[in-house]
Order: structure tokens, then sequence, then C-alpha cells
């Protein structure tokens, strides 16, 4: 297990999604295992952690912390929209379903798996690396227009026609092969006064193509509702978020299921009978504080919400 690893938002997980003795629970995003580990010890000798990864590397890692906490345990090598949906066919019911969502530390740190711009690596940036879609693939591939709508849709980059085009004209001549060349194009396209403004500037089109190899958002909008299914009544779903575009679908997902009665206002009674499905343990997005991010600077953008599951959902 990787000691060095910090959980984001770790405490904050734990004391509003508040795990308990005996009780079920689904870890979507196993990762280095930080919150897995956090949870198991609370759960207990009686409860059961269900983990989910689709990184080979991450089962290693849970084989370790399997040996160590005292509870059940059973790891699952799959996307965890496609794990969620399987827990709900074979009738698992859960206490706990909590979601880290992004790429995890540990890969953003093994420089060959080409997920960061601060490394000369292939271009890859697949989180399964037995699929077929790699970065190396969208750069080259995809046609100009649809670059600069991944870069705009996905990363929210200004620049994205400048930075597609320059793509284009370059891979003329050669194939797009390493994320310096990459990072190349993209700082040869915006203009120097922009160029270091808002932090790397290679960093909003890496998040766009990442998004796009491993169908994040995607995968995220199978899962919501799949999770909420696996949920029994009083069961929490919680999910940490890096960008607007992952929170943004947290958020309307579990607003959606709080909401109550629907009628038009100017009715004087109720006739849809709606009933709200969750109430919302965090009304606003938790953040981290500054002592977090000092100490862990990658949790800067973290957002966490979490909401327990009322009688009369899924």
């Amino acid at each position: 297990m990787t000691r060095t690893h910090i959980p984001v938002l770790a405490g904050e997980l734990i004391d509003l999604a508040g795990p308990r003795p005996g009780e079920t629970a689904v870890d979507c995003t196993f990762g280095a295992g930080g919150h897995a580990r956090l949870v198991a010890d609370r759960i207990g000798p009686r409860g059961t952690l269900v983990c989910v990864d689709r990184d080979p590397a991450a089962e290693e890692r849970f084989e370790e912390l399997a040996r160590e906490v005292s509870c059940e345990t059973r790891f699952l090598r799959m996307e965890f929209a496609q794990a969620l949906e399987l827990l709900a066919e074979e009738g698992v019911e859960a206490d706990l379903v909590y979601l880290d969502l992004g790429v995890s530390s540990i890969q953003v740190d093994t420089w060959e798996r080409g997920f960061s711009y601060s490394y000369d690596a292939p271009l890859d940036m697949r989180m399964d690396p037995g699929q077929e879609l790699d970065a190396r693939r969208i750069v080259n591939e995809w046609d100009e227009r649809r670059l600069a709508k991944l870069f705009r849709q996905y990363g929210e980059e200004r620049f994205a026609e400048r930075i597609a085009r320059e793509i284009a004209r370059r891979r003329r001549s050669a194939p797009l092969e390493t994320t310096q060349e990459l990072v190349d194009a993209i700082q040869a396209a915006i203009p120097a006064a922009a160029r270091f403004a808002g932090g790397h500037p290679a960093k909003r089109v890496f998040q766009a193509i990442r998004i796009a190899v491993n169908d994040e958002l995607g995968a995220l909008d199978r899962a919501l509702p799949a999770a909420w299914s696996v949920l029994r009544e009083g069961g929490r779903l919680a999910a940490i978020s890096f960008h607007s575009l992952e929170d943004r679908r947290v958020k309307r997902f579990l607003a959606a299921r709080a909401r109550g009665c629907t009628c038009p206002p100017d009715f004087p009674v109720c006739v849809c009978g709606r009933e709200p499905e969750a109430e919302l343990l965090t009304p606003r997005a938790v953040a981290p504080t500054p002592g977090e991010v000092a100490s862990n600077p990658r949790s800067a953008s973290a957002r966490l919400r979490v909401a327990r599951k009322l009688g009369g959902g899924d």
C-alpha cells in the first residue's frame, strides 16, 4: 500500500458519509486505497467493502489492503459504471457508495502513462491500458474541428480553435508521439501574454483529452443512477470531483432527487404527489481547507457532495 498517498477530503468524506460498523460500502475509484482504508477501519469485521478500479495496477494495491483490514473485501476490475450495474443485478444493497473522480495522483506520477504535461512520455492517458482508444489516436486522427470542440467543451479552453489548428499543422509533417510534442504545439498556439495565466498552458487540453480517452463524463452519467439503485434506504452517496464538468453533473443529479413537489407554484394543492428521494447532506459543495491545500496542492479544485437516500426511491 502506498503510505505516502494523501486521500483528498478524507476527513470530510468520513464525517459526512458516516460509515458505521457492519455496513456495506462501495469504493468506485479505489486508486491508492486511501479512502478505502479509512472506510474499512470504520465498518470493521462485520462490514463489507467492494472496491472498483479499471487500472490493473490498482488491483495489486487492493490485495495488500485486503490482507491488512478486518472487513470482508471484494475487487472488481472494470469501469465503475459497469461495476455498479453488475452489483445492482446481483441484488447488492449498499449503505455507502463513494466516487473520487478524475485521474489518481499515482497515475499522474507514473510518467510513462502519459497523463502529465510535466513529463515527456508517449501520448497515452488510458486508465485501462487494455482499451484501444488512447491520446495518440485522438491527437493524430481526430479532425481539426472535432479537436477544437473537444478542447472547448471538456477543457473549457478559450484558445481551442488555435490549438487545434496548430496540432493539425504539425501532424501534417509527422504524427505527434509524445506529451512534450503536444505541449510544444499548445504553447505555440497560445498568445504569449496568456501562456501562464491560470496555470500551465497545457492543463486544460490535457484534461480534455484524458476525459475523452476514458469517457469519464459518460461513465459518470451512467454511474450516478446505478449507484442510487444500489443504495438501500438511508444509504449515502458521495462524490469528490475535480472540475466543474464533474461537479455540475453530481450537483444536478442529487438536486433532482432532493426535489419534492413539481407542481406549478400557483396550484393550490399538490397534484403530482412527488416526494423527495434524497436529503442533501451538503447543501453546498465542500472544499478542502487551506491547510489541506497547503500540504497537498492537487486538492485545491476538489469538491465533495453527499446525499442520503430516503424512502420511496429506486
